[in-house]
């Protein structure tokens, strides 16, 4: 089926239907990533926004099974591709893209110049956009609602066992980041965005906030947490929105960017060094102002936005991209290593 692409500022683009034939709105935003669409679906962080691929070819792989997503569902509104392979081919593979987006009630299109929508999108800044089957619906944005507490855990999980314990806020966390606790030994419980850490009966060692979408400043009552935590001085690592929160909690500020940063190729350098990290990003806010008392940790080589905080005297950090990745290269999975060593 026909379907249409159409932005905020009235251009309308056509494409053939690969997904779920349902109208849906939200922000328009675009990922450089050439692999792990499977990955970026599931990714919470992407919730209530549709999501151009700049990599052309999707879907060439099919969809692996549950236990390789980074959530239990896709949280995307909107998939655009410049072309869909509807005959995968790998050993992982369950089944085809386009029937997963279907079974998720997704809707996706295939638009051959996703190249110009993507030098659209950098040039004007992400926009509202909705995809829309014959009858027309109303442009939603997603940023005016609390996005992190509809993906957000429920009640708490306890994963495995070990002396020392690390509580995993949950603000639309992806599953690789307790896995990499995990691996290292660690026991993790992960709370919901909202939850009093401190009313928790098992004692903990270490505090996480994870990555999620939206806006961090809808996200007071874990900043009031961050506060209590910080005041403790308990060991503290902020990944993604965890590093905006980390920062909103401290003093600092943040902001809107003007397309974000979605991709598996953001280059970061450690301040004060020439060591540069290739990063996997999915955010569209950042630090703005860096509090009192914590210094840069990372900066972009691209634009030199902040990409990490880190305390100058206390064991307090945050990164803004991904250590766990998933997709992307694993350069920066050493940053849960350096925080364990201040848990342990």
């Amino acid at each position: 089926m026909k379907a249409k692409l159409i932005l905020k500022d009235g251009e309308v683009f056509e494409g053939q239907s690969f997904g779920y034939e349902q109208p849906n709105s939200g922000e328009l935003v675009f990922s450089t990533c050439m692999v792990g669409y499977p990955e970026s679906l599931t990714d919470p962080s992407y919730e209530g926004q549709i999501l151009v691929t700049t990599y052309p070819i999707i879907g060439s792989y099919g969809v692996p099974d549950k236990k390789f997503w980074e959530s239990d569902r896709i949280h995307v509104s909107g998939f655009i591709v410049s072309q869909y392979i509807d005959t995968p081919s790998h050993f992982q593979s369950k089944m085809k893209l386009g029937e997963w987006l279907k079974k998720e009630k997704v809707p996706a299109l295939e638009i051959k110049n996703t190249r110009y929508l993507t030098q659209k999108l950098r040039d004007g800044g992400a926009q509202l956009a909705k995809i829309v089957f014959g009858k027309d619906i109303d442009f939603v944005d997603p940023n005016l609602e609390n996005l992190v507490d509809k993906v957000s855990i429920k009640e708490p999980l306890i994963e495995g066992s070990s002396s020392k314990t690390v509580v995993l806020i949950d603000c639309g966390v992806k599953k690789n980041i307790a896995r990499c606790l995990l691996v290292r030994g660690v026991k993790v419980i992960t709370v919901p965005w909202n939850y009093d850490i401190f009313s928790l009966k098992e004692k903990f060692d270490g505090v996480l906030i994870s990555n999620g979408p939206g806006d961090p400043k809808m996200c007071g009552v874990t900043i009031e947490t961050i506060k209590k935590v910080m005041a403790k001085k308990i060991p503290l690592l902020g990944i993604c929105l965890g590093n905006q929160i980390l920062a909103l909690a401290a003093g600092g500020d943040t902001y809107k960017m003007k397309f974000g940063h979605r991709g598996q190729n953001q280059p970061c350098i450690m301040v004060g060094t020439k060591r540069c990290y290739l990063t996997t990003q999915n955010h569209g806010f950042a630090i703005g102002k860096v509090p009192k008392d914590f210094k840069p940790w990372f900066v972009n080589a691209n634009d030199n936005t902040n990409e990490g905080i880190i305390h100058k005297k206390y064991p307090l950090m945050s990164v803004q991209f991904h250590p766990e990745a998933c997709p992307g290269p694993t350069d920066t999975e050493w940053i849960f290593d350096e925080f364990l060593k201040k848990v342990l």
